[in-house]
């Protein structure tokens, strides 16, 4: 998976486990001991969906690393190694920020992204396919693009956002649940319990999905200005150039996931346009263009 999409998952899943267990040991019961209680369950909501948020964040960098597999550059063994570090290094002084670690992952296709909690200790890893198909300007302009999702605090701010919609998630999800609840409750009691908590959950993982699709849409802007930001690091042709190359790159299109920073240039389906988390290739170069006339 690539990195929003990863991100959301973990955020589904980890808002799950908190609602598991906050069910198990009776945490949530004073939502409903005298029916629901609606400021105490909006307080309620609003913190754990801040803490599910940021619990994502946190392991975001590790989560990374894991799922694709990156090496992270410790001590440069070649030519291209120290290019790279080098390469991040000048960008990120020139961005303001501290040095990312700086890795490798392996994969056929011409990718790229960045994550991490603190501008200050970030995450920059490339493709071997890219190193292997893209000329050494669109590579660096590759880097200029993440170092600057990584200076334009997108990770953080993605966070935030997902935090006031866990809230409405939890929120929304534990009124559907209670009435569900109240609708399965027989005449001595039995079956609210676990009605409202099935409910729960399944309310709770499908506005999750629509909560997805909010963050994607604020993912597909960003990346507009992310794509300023490398040609700024990296030249306004160079990034224009790397576009195209992605273009021209077949494999391009057999990406699975959000970790590519330049991939999926998206479908025509209207579902495919909801989760996508970049905006078309022709729509970012059209936008550098524009810039380049203006």
């Amino acid at each position: 998976m690539k990195r929003v999409l990863l991100f959301v998952a973990t955020n589904i899943a980890i808002l799950a486990v908190i609602t598991i267990v906050m069910r198990i040991f009776g945490f949530d019961g004073y939502l409903t001991a005298k029916g629901l209680d609606y400021r105490a369950l909006a307080i309620f909501s609003l913190l754990w969906g801040s803490v599910g948020s940021f619990i994502s964040l946190a392991l975001s960098k590790w989560m990374a690393k894991k799922a694709m597999g990156v090496q992270v550059i410790e001590q440069p063994r070649n030519v291209d190694e120290q290019w790279l570090v080098d390469t991040v290094k000048r960008q990120a002084q020139a961005a303001g920020i501290g040095m990312p670690e700086v890795g490798i992952f392996p994969s056929d296709s011409p990718n790229a992204f960045a994550t991490g909690m603190k501008k200050n200790d970030a995450l920059v890893a490339v493709s071997t396919g890219l190193l292997q198909t893209m000329k050494r300007n669109e590579v660096e302009a590759v880097l200029g693009h993440e170092v600057a999702h990584v200076a334009n605090g997108d990770m953080v701010t993605m966070a935030l956002i997902q935090g006031v919609l866990n809230a409405f998630v939890i929120f929304f999800s534990r009124i559907i649940g209670y009435a569900i609840g109240a609708a399965t409750r027989d005449d001595d009691g039995a079956g609210y319990t676990m009605g409202s908590f099935i409910g729960t959950i399944i309310a709770q993982i499908l506005l999750g999905f629509l909560a997805a699709i909010i963050v994607n849409a604020f993912s597909r802007w960003r990346e507009f200005h992310a794509d300023e930001g490398g040609s700024r690091l990296a030249g306004n042709q160079n990034m224009i150039d790397a576009l195209k190359a992605l273009q021209r790159s077949s494999r391009t299109e057999k990406l699975e996931g959000e970790f590519a920073a330049f991939g999926i240039s998206g479908g025509k389906q209207l579902m495919m346009k909801l989760f996508a988390t970049h905006p078309p290739l022709e729509d970012r170069i059209a936008a550098l263009e524009n810039n380049q006339r203006a």
